[in-house]
């Protein structure tokens, strides 16, 4: 089964709530990962909050068309477990 985001939630500052098809829910801090041309404008709060889930790519997109692989965002994914949902 290939992996994707089937939710997306914007918390704070730079971080994510994010659902994965294969059940794993957890937040993501994308603070560090924002760098390069695609990423950099991003790094205003307002454009990065701004982010959707885009359903042909089975990740997260932006609207300047920066997007994520599942696998990156998986990988930087902390539990839920010890947070409130």
């Amino acid at each position: 089964m290939a992996l994707h985001v089937t939710d997306v939630e914007y918390l704070q500052n730079y971080e994510l709530k994010l659902v994965f098809n294969n059940g794993v829910t957890g937040v993501v801090d994308l603070s560090n990962a924002l760098w390069g041309e695609m990423f950099e404008p991003l790094s205003d709060p307002f454009l990065f909050s701004q982010i959707r889930l885009d359903p042909e790519l089975g990740t997260v997109s932006w609207s300047n068309g920066a997007d994520l692989a599942p696998e990156f965002l998986y990988d930087l994914i902390q539990p839920i477990s010890n947070m409130e949902q």
